[in-house]
C-alpha cells in the first residue's frame, strides 16, 4: 500500500497556461441560477431591510434548485443537493412554510433538500462550529449550502473590518472543504442609497473580498406589501436589470411581475413641502418621525430616502417644527 501511495504522481503547484488551458472544460458551465446569480461553488449574498422577504424567497430558490425548476424568473439549468441552515423558525414551523410553498413544485424536491435541524448554535466563527456545518455539508452531499441570517453564525463585530474579514475566511474555508455553492441571508445598513447594492450590506467592506454575486430585496412602494424589487450586482459580469417579484400569501412563493421603473422615472419624483404639511395634518396635531415619514410615502408614493429629505426640508423652511421627537405645524 505505502509503495502504490509513493507512486502516484503528485501534480506540481506552478503550471503552465498551456497544461492549464488543456484542461479548462470547452464550454463554461452553466450558473446553477441563471442569469448568473449562483455560479458554481460561488457564493451569493441575499440582503434587504427586516420583513422585505429575504428568507421566503431563498426558501423559494431552494426548493426551485432542490427540484430543477424554474422559479420567480430564475432559470435552473439542474436539480442540486441543497442543505438548508436556517436559525430563526422552529424546524416544525419552518417544514409548514416549505410545505406551502411545495404544492407548486410537487414531491421533486424532496429527496433533494435537507435540512440542518442542529444548526442553532453552532457558530462559523469558531473551528467545532465550522466542522459541524462541514459534516452536515458532507452528510446531506450537498451542492448548495443556505445559510440563514448569517449574524445567528457568529459572535464577531460586524462593524469591525478586521472581524468580519476573520468570518469570510470561515464562509471561504466551508465553501472550498464542502466543494458547494453558499447562499448567505445578510442585513443591510440603516440608511442606504438606490445606487448601493453590494456596499448596502453591513461588513461591506469585508463580504466584497469573497462574494460573487449580491442580490438586493426592497419595497418599490409602501402601498405594494405583496411586490418586492430586485437588485443585482455580480463580480464578473454584468448584472441583469432591477425586477419585481409578487408574492402570493397563500401558497408563500414568488411570481415574476416584469421589470422594476427605471431609475430616471423614480429619480424625478419629488416631495413637495405642501405635501408634508398634509400627510401631518391628515395625522393629528403632533406625531412621531416614523409616523409621518410613512404617511409621507403613502401620500406620494415615493421612497423612504425621498420621504426623509423632504421632512428635513420641511423644517428647515420651517413648515413643519420639531420639538422634543414630536412634529407639528406651526401655530
Amino acid at each position: 500500500m505505502k509503495e502504490a501511495a509513493a507512486k502516484t504522481p503528485i501534480k506540481p503547484a506552478v503550471v503552465s497556461l498551456a497544461q492549464l488551458l488543456t484542461e479548462q472544460p470547452a464550454v463554461p458551465p452553466p450558473g446553477w441560477i441563471e442569469p448568473g446569480l449562483l455560479p458554481p461553488e460561488g457564493i451569493l449574498f441575499v440582503g434587504g431591510e427586516p420583513k422585505v422577504g429575504k428568507s421566503l424567497l431563498v426558501a423559494n430558490l431552494a426548493l426551485a434548485l432542490a427540484a430543477g425548476k424554474d422559479r420567480a424568473g430564475f432559470r435552473i439549468p439542474a436539480a442540486r443537493r441543497v442543505l438548508v441552515c436556517q436559525f430563526e423558525l422552529p424546524t416544525p414551523q419552518f417544514v409548514a412554510r416549505l410545505a406551502s410553498m411545495r404544492r407548486s413544485v410537487g414531491a421533486a424536491a424532496d429527496q433533494n433538500l435537507l435540512v440542518d435541524t442542529r444548526a442553532i448554535g453552532h457558530l462559523l466563527s469558531a473551528p467545532q462550529g465550522l466542522n459541524h456545518f462541514l459534516h452536515a455539508a458532507r452528510q446531506a452531499a450537498a451542492e448548495v449550502i443556505v445559510l440563514d441570517p448569517l449574524y445567528s453564525t457568529h459572535d464577531q463585530d460586524e462593524n469591525d473590518t478586521r472581524s468580519m474579514a476573520a468570518l469570510c475566511q470561515s464562509l471561504l474555508r466551508l465553501r472550498d472543504a464542502s466543494k458547494a455553492a453558499l447562499i448567505v441571508v445578510h442585513h443591510v445598513r440603516k440608511s442606504i442609497g438606490r445606487d448601493e447594492i453590494g456596499s448596502a450590506f453591513r461588513g461591506s467592506s469585508a463580504l466584497h473580498a469573497v462574494g460573487d454575486s449580491y442580490l438586493l430585496l426592497t419595497r418599490p412602494s409602501a402601498h405594494l406589501s405583496a411586490t418586492v424589487e430586485l437588485r443585482f450586482q455580480f463580480r464578473y459580469a454584468a448584472p441583469p436589470e432591477p425586477r419585481l417579484l409578487q408574492l402570493d400569501p397563500h401558497t408563500l412563493c414568488f411570481s415574476a411581475a416584469g421589470l422594476a421603473p427605471s431609475r430616471t422615472a423614480v429619480a424625478r419624483k419629488k416631495v413637495e413641502q405642501e405635501h408634508v404639511t398634509k400627510a401631518l395634518a391628515g395625522l393629528g396635531q403632533q406625531v412621531r418621525y416614523n409616523q409621518l415619514r410613512e404617511q409621507v410615502m403613502d401620500l406620494t408614493d415615493c421612497s423612504r430616502r425621498t420621504a426623509q429629505l423632504a421632512i428635513a426640508e420641511a423644517c428647515r423652511q420651517g413648515s413643519i417644527v420639531q420639538a422634543d421627537g414630536q412634529y407639528r405645524l406651526p401655530f
